[in-house]
């Protein structure tokens, strides 16, 4: 969606699509929008009039030359007043909170949803053009969530009720819905964002409340890949994977996928395809329950950088470990973060856990408020924070049922003079999650890869 040629791509996907069987469409905002979005909320709330002006322009600038390069009179007009009544909507946000000097968290997720009201609006009518019956839906008015701005959780029973009421009866008529990815509204009107990267989370609820028979994700990407390109130039595609692999790949660090987008699919077992919207020929990736025949073991490495080890080590013998890990956990639930990988000892009782650090702050406020008491006796040493790291994550179901990797995994690794600083390992053995130096994450990626023979 990132250029008016672009846009005329997805319709033709979605035309396409349309034709062969009943089809939703969720679309994302145009590329940087976003972006662009809460740049000019950053400018109000630091008292910056001129900078929201210019970013309310450079929104208009964009947003105008693609309609009028996709649409003739009198839709153009139509459809350039649409999208001016929305623009409006956003300066006004960001004017509020230009007056404010704050962003209030319900306001910012009203005001970041604009760019897929916008980029809905485009497609919608670019499809009228072309004779199909489009139309651009706000999945606030499907979509319902609770109150975690900035991250809402899905209410499908909620959802359900309203997509059946609002989508339903348009798609046994034969119209094409064009929902807005990324966003939606709590049970009392308030407007909600499910996380950037959600318009496939919002794609998948969708499928989920009505029953699709499959959902179809069209990125930028062949599909899903053993590791990530840039990194192994020999990365092959997936051709399948389950659920449970792609939702930990998508989890530790793997761009293809919103995290949470399988969730919702799970107990209905609609199989997913990733594709890639630039070059149709290509297969992509399905993700379904279980695959068909086919090796049991590691199917990709991912990695991430932009993550924080953070150390909690008691001082005192007085300290119960357990609570002190227990306590930990709270603070981070408090925190609304997830926790990539955890690591502890017996004896000292010391503990550490990986988060992405953009939940740092928060997490830190929320552990120095639980261990106040702690930390001003001595009892517990001062939390440490290591940013100088990054995680490696082996995925595949059965690696239970490979004596020995993990010692070929670290084998592997350490043959390129890369220290491991820890392990997490669950019960199901999917994930191998291990946590390296920053500088040692690539060398890290390559030697596994080649280690688990995973390249084409």
């Amino acid at each position: 969606m990132g250029s008016a040629e672009r846009i005329a791509s997805a319709a033709q996907i979605c035309q396409d699509a349309h034709s062969q069987r009943p089809t939703c469409a969720i679309v994302s905002a145009m590329s940087k929008v976003t972006d662009m979005l809460l740049e000019t909320l950053r400018h109000a709330e630091g008292g910056d009039e001129q900078g929201v002006d210019a970013m309310l322009a450079k929104l208009d600038t964009r947003h105008r030359e693609c309609c009028n390069e996709l649409l003739d009179e009198p839709l153009r007009s139509e459809t350039q007043a649409a999208l001016d009544e929305i623009l409006a909507e956003f300066a006004r946000i960001a004017r509020g909170i230009l007056m404010l000097g704050e962003r209030p968290p319900r306001s910012v997720d009203e005001a970041i949803a604009v760019g897929e009201r916008l980029s809905a609006q485009l497609i919608a009518a670019y499809l009228r053009s072309r004779s199909v019956d489009a139309f651009a839906v706000n999945a606030r008015d499907v979509i319902v969530t609770d109150a975690v701005f900035g991250n809402a959780s899905p209410l499908l029973e909620q959802t359900r009720e309203k997509a059946q009421n609002t989508l339903r009866p348009a798609l046994e008529s034969g119209r094409l819905p064009i929902i807005t990815g990324f966003n939606g509204a709590t049970i009392d009107g308030r407007p909600t964002t499910l996380g950037r990267g959600g318009s496939d989370f919002s794609a998948s609820i969708v499928a989920s409340v009505l029953d699709a028979s499959e959902l179809w994700i069209w990125s930028d990407v062949d599909g899903i890949l053993s590791a990530d390109p840039r990194l192994v130039p020999n990365a092959k595609l997936l051709e399948e994977i389950t659920y449970r692999e792609a939702a930990e790949l998508a989890y530790n660090g793997a761009k293809v996928l919103h995290p949470r987008t399988l969730a919702p699919l799970m107990e209905k077992e609609i199989p997913v395809r990733s594709k890639n919207s630039f070059d149709l020929s290509k297969p992509g990736t399905r993700i379904v329950p279980v695959t068909r025949d086919g090796p049991l073991g590691p199917r990709a490495v991912t990695s991430m950088n932009n993550v924080a080890l953070v150390s909690l080590d008691p001082a005192s013998a007085v300290l119960n470990g357990t609570k002190i890990m227990a306590r930990s956990l709270e603070a981070l639930a408090a925190a609304n973060a997830e926790v990539l990988a955890l690591s502890s000892s017996s004896y000292r009782q010391n503990f550490c856990f990986l988060i992405r650090q953009s939940e740092l702050p928060a997490v830190i406020e929320h552990l120095e408020e639980v261990f106040a008491l702690e930390l001003a006796h001595g009892y517990l040493h001062p939390i440490d924070v290591d940013l100088d790291v990054g995680l490696l994550a082996i995925v595949g179901e059965g690696m239970n049922g490979h004596p020995g990797l993990a010692g070929r995994i670290f084998t592997a690794i350490s043959r390129e003079m890369v220290n491991i600083i820890a392990i997490a390992q669950g019960s199901s053995e999917l994930t191998i999650a291990i946590v390296v130096r920053k500088d040692g994450i690539e060398k890290a990626v390559r030697a596994v890869h080649q280690e688990c023979e995973l390249g084409a």
